[in-house]
């Protein structure tokens, strides 16, 4: 192919394939939620943040790594335990690069160019670049406050060219094979569904943590305003989504759903197994640490509790009328009765 062709071909392609203009068409409402994006976007309005030493504080909250409450990790000293919290900011500010890089950008240029496969109101492709320009900031920023924090503590970050990829994409790419080749591309705006209107609650208590450096919570500050727009525009592109999938594509589809919020918000185990490597842990004890602050039914409960409300979303847009789709959200633990009503949520 050559190089004219393909980028014609990179110009035309879709994220779902055929005419989108063939495909039924939700009649839900879109109210834009960007109208003051000018005065309210952190891009505009917020400044470049730095990072200075020399204070008490954490880089990141323990309870959501609670890796570095074991006894095998505490016995080492404070000084693991604290480095060990560095690296786990890094991972998040890594992951937020990645996220947004990878994940988002691409679906909201898509969007945005009318690529998406569905038939969007207009106000919708309009407010997709100003996401992209959102999304385009976090990805910088967090870039940027990770080479900060290295050059004034000298342990250095993860933005190297070798730097290990953040789970999502492998759990991505698995999720990705497990579809039919006529209709792959749809996890894609799938994912960016999910990852969107679940990064807002988890970003949420952050900024409030008064143990953390406050410059962490600023950046997390600045990201979660952001992303409570965001959260409402892409619930509105499932609102399209859903009823835009023929009967076959949701039932290839909505089962695998389940996956993608896991691939989302369960942790990166593999990535907390180098750290805990890295600090002198035998492989039978990080093994034990990993088990032993994890157990799979507490990350079930994390997971159904942070997701809520986008399962709220689903069942809302018929996702969970799929007598198949259902099943996987009870086999993954998704639809545990209390966690039914989208207000009842609770965050990892």
């Amino acid at each position: 192919m050559t190089g004219a062709a393909m980028h014609i071909r990179a110009f035309q392609e879709q994220l779902i394939r055929g005419r989108a203009e063939s495909r039924a068409r939700s009649t839900a409402e879109y109210s834009s939620r960007f109208g003051r994006w000018d005065a309210l976007a952190s891009v505009r309005r917020r400044p470049r943040r730095d990072f200075e030493g020399g204070q008490a504080g954490l880089y990141f909250p323990p309870e959501l790594y609670p890796v570095v409450g074991h006894p095998l990790v505490t016995a080492l000293g404070e000084d693991v335990v604290e480095g060990l919290l560095l690296r786990r900011l890094y991972d998040y500010l890594h992951f937020t690069t990645e996220l947004e890089n990878l994940a988002v950008i691409p679906v909201a240029v898509k969007i945005s160019r009318g690529r998406s496969g569905l038939v969007l109101p207009e106000p919708m492709r309009a407010d997709a670049y100003k996401i992209v320009t959102d999304e385009a900031w976090h990805a910088q920023f967090s870039y940027d406050f990770a080479c900060r924090i290295a050059a004034e503590t000298g342990v250095p970050g993860p933005h190297t060219a070798d730097a290990a990829a953040p789970a999502f994409l492998s759990r991505l790419d698995e999720l990705r094979e497990r579809l039919p080749h006529e209709i792959r591309g749809v996890e894609s705006l799938l994912f960016a569904v999910v990852s969107e209107t679940l990064i807002s609650s988890i970003l949420a208590d952050i900024p409030r943590d008064e143990r953390l450096y406050r410059p962490v919570r600023e950046v997390v500050r600045d990201h979660a305003e952001d992303e409570g727009r965001h959260h409402v525009y892409f619930r509105s592109v499932l609102r399209h989504l859903w009823p835009a999938l023929t009967p076959r594509e949701r039932q290839a589809v909505g089962p695998l759903v389940p996956t993608a919020i896991h691939a989302f918000l369960e942790p990166d185990y593999l990535q907390t197994a180098h750290h805990l490597r890295g600090v002198g842990l035998s492989t039978d004890e990080i093994d034990q640490v990993v088990a032993e602050s994890w157990p799979p039914h507490t990350v079930r409960r994390s997971v159904a509790g942070a997701a809520a409300q986008l399962t709220h979303y689903l069942a809302e847009a018929g996702a969970l009328d799929d007598a198949r789709t259902l099943a996987s959200f009870e086999e993954a633990g998704l639809l545990l009765s209390e966690l039914r009503s989208p207000t009842s949520a609770t965050r990892p």
